[in-house]
Formats: structure tokens, sequence, C-alpha cells
């Protein structure tokens, strides 16, 4: 059976979850996947969620590490496939990102309201002092985890140093989640809860820093036009 026919098959092909963690939705979706196809499913998912947010790893990690734990694949297995997932699918971002380069960048930001070039090349700046620990570091961060392969690309990081680093963030992060989800079993969801905690706190950094960003940019320009 192909990857795609695993994907596209029946719900009704994973194995009936117990009462006490009831599978519904996107979680029922990855466990069939996992079941039919094995760890190259959960890593094939990996790379998929580092293209679109909708499919989170805070929930597909511990459900590969569920999976694992009812002898579906090792739980090396899963750690090495998904890994090998989150590094295909930020290079597919890098690569985007070293297409988009820095003429056009520059040519998006200035379609932006109250953002600048000057913005962009502070951005450029700061980047090119902590690029490495930026996509190290990104790769355990919800929302930058994905994010952080895009400015990489842009700035041309050396590809070698940007798959090392993506790869030895993503091995941890996803062995964290992983092992978590291995250990608890049914109660996996456990994992999920926390790293929504984590997530909602980082949204939330988010959203301040943009506020202060807006009202900074808007005082600027009341400042000139004071002028």
């Amino acid at each position: 059976m192909t990857a795609a026919t695993a994907l596209a098959a029946p719900l009704s092909t994973a194995p009936a979850p117990s009462t006490a963690d009831e599978l519904n939705g996107i979680s029922e979706w990855v466990v069939g996947v996992m079941e039919v196809v094995g760890a190259p499913g959960a890593g094939l998912i990996v790379a998929l969620e580092n293209l679109f947010p909708p499919l989170p790893s805070e929930v597909i990690l511990p459900l590969a590490g569920f999976t694992a734990s009812r002898g579906s694949f090792s739980l090396l297995d899963a750690i090495m496939w998904t890994t090998a997932g989150s590094v295909l699918g930020a290079y597919i971002l890098y690569a985007l990102g070293g297409w988009l380069g820095r003429e056009r960048t520059r040519a998006l930001v200035r379609r932006i309201p109250l953002v600048n070039v000057d913005d962009v090349d502070k951005v450029e700046a700061w980047f090119a002092r902590h690029g490495s620990k930026a996509v190290f570091f990104g790769r355990l961060v919800p929302l930058f985890r994905s994010l952080v392969s895009i400015p990489a690309g842009i700035e041309k990081m050396p590809v070698w140093r940007f798959l090392g680093l993506t790869f030895a963030g993503s091995f941890i992060w996803n062995s964290v989640l992983i092992m978590a989800g291995f250990f608890l079993g049914e109660n996996w969801h456990v994992v999920e809860q926390y790293a929504g905690i984590f997530q909602k706190v980082v949204i939330a950094a988010v959203v301040i820093l943009v506020v202060a960003f807006v009202v900074r940019k808007v005082r600027e320009r009341r400042s000139k036009v004071d002028a």
C-alpha cells in the first residue's frame, strides 16, 4: 500500500481506542496513518505539520509515542522518522526563503503598513549574529518551529549548518514529546494539555510584542507629522 493510499484510508483501520482515551478528529486520523504505514507515516505527518500548522506537533508526537507503545513500531523508529520528517519540512520552507531572497522580501515589506525596509535591515543584522541560535532554539518553540526556517533561507545560511541545527533541535523536541506519549500510554493527552499551556504563553508573548511594535510605529509616524 502506498503512503498516499494510507493517508486516504478510512479511519476505521485504526484500532479502537479505550473509553479512557477516546480519539477523534485529527488524533484518530494520525493514529490511523501510523497504524497503516508505520513509523514512516509518522515522519510524513510531521513533515506536513511543518508546512500546515493546523496539524500540531504537540498532538502528533505524543500520539507517535502512544502508537509505538502499542507495538506498531519501536520507540527509536518513532524518534528517528519524525526527526527526518521535521528536517524535510523545514528544508522545504528554507528553500522557499531562499527563493524569496532579500529583494523579494523587501518588495513585499514595502506593501505592508507600518513596516519599512529599515526594520528588515535590523532583522537581518540580528539574524546574522544570532541565526544559528535562532534555528536551534526555534525548533523547541511552538509557532516558531516552522517559521524560523524562512529567514534562514532568505539570509542564505549554509545549508549543512541549517540542516544540522534543525536536526539537533528537532531531535530534542521530538524525543521529549514522543517518550512522554510512549510512557504515558493511554494518558498521552496529558502532554497535549501542558504543551497547549506553553503554546498559549508563546502566543500571548507574540501578541504583546506585535502590539508594542504597532504602538511604537504609530507614535513614530505621528512625531514625523507633527514635526
